[in-house]
């Protein structure tokens, strides 16, 4: 049976939290990437939601970002090579101490926001991730866009590289996701969400905001735990995967 990972964003939080959205979202996903604190996430919300996932069998992911809590990690910054290399550096570290004490191991790394997308088409940035994530732990898979710039300096440094697609946003015709900003970029609508799944997954074209058609390549699909049907989304998923005779599980 073929199988697919379907990873979730979780973590992103502060202070006295209830895991109850997180804890049901992780029964419907293989692997999890989890805030390291720059966008979202303190050390107590991290070492949480290390111990659940891993109780759960997940595949624990870091989700390092730019430091910019006040725009959850969403606003474009221009940072030099070196410091996006530290700071990839410095938030690897951070989760994967709390992996440790709970005797679990860092599986991948999935940039977040703002440092995904420009990281997918910036050589500069893409090499600066890939280097200090191979640095870090070269057994770590990197998550980024199909034909990123992000996944070929992934290669480039030797890891083991995985592309993501996205069923509950809307893609352009260059394969980036449609800016928040665009309506029609946030994927609402339940049939909608599925009918871009089944076309993923079934390598079909999806149209795009922008009106063209485009086949996306995923090894792994991500659902964002911040959106408002992301509960309703999850079962659909499963359900939805299970009729295509898709078995989730993580890479």
């Amino acid at each position: 049976m073929r199988t697919i990972d379907i990873n979730c964003d979780m973590g992103e939080a502060f202070g006295p939290w209830t895991m109850a959205d997180d804890a049901f979202l992780m029964d419907y996903i293989s692997s999890v990437n989890i805030a390291c604190g720059f966008h979202a996430g303190d050390p107590g919300i991290m070492q949480q939601t290390v111990k659940l996932a891993l109780g759960k069998g997940l595949a624990v992911g870091a989700h390092p970002s730019f430091p910019d809590l006040q725009g959850f990690g969403r606003r474009n910054m221009q940072l030099s090579d070196t410091e996006i290399y530290q700071l990839i550096i410095y938030q690897l570290g951070a989760i994967a101490a709390f992996v440790k004490i709970e005797n679990g191991r860092l599986h991948h790394v999935k940039p977040h926001g703002a440092l995904y997308n420009m990281a997918a088409k910036n050589d500069g940035m893409a090499n600066a991730i890939a280097s200090a994530v191979a640095d870090f732990d070269a057994s770590l898979i990197l998550y980024g866009p199909a034909g990123s710039a992000l996944l070929s300096a992934g290669k480039a440094a030797g890891l083991r590289t995985a592309c993501e697609a996205f069923t509950e946003r809307a893609y352009m015709s260059d394969s980036s996701l449609a800016p928040r900003t665009l309506p029609g970029a946030i994927i609402e609508d339940k049939w909608e969400m599925r009918e871009q799944l089944i076309n993923i997954v079934t390598g079909k074209p999806v149209t795009t905001l922008d009106g063209q058609s485009l086949v996306i390549e995923a090894d792994t699909i991500c659902l964002h735990s911040d959106n408002k049907h992301a509960k309703i989304f999850a079962q659909e998923i499963v359900s939805t995967l299970k009729e295509q005779q898709i078995e989730i599980r993580s890479l």
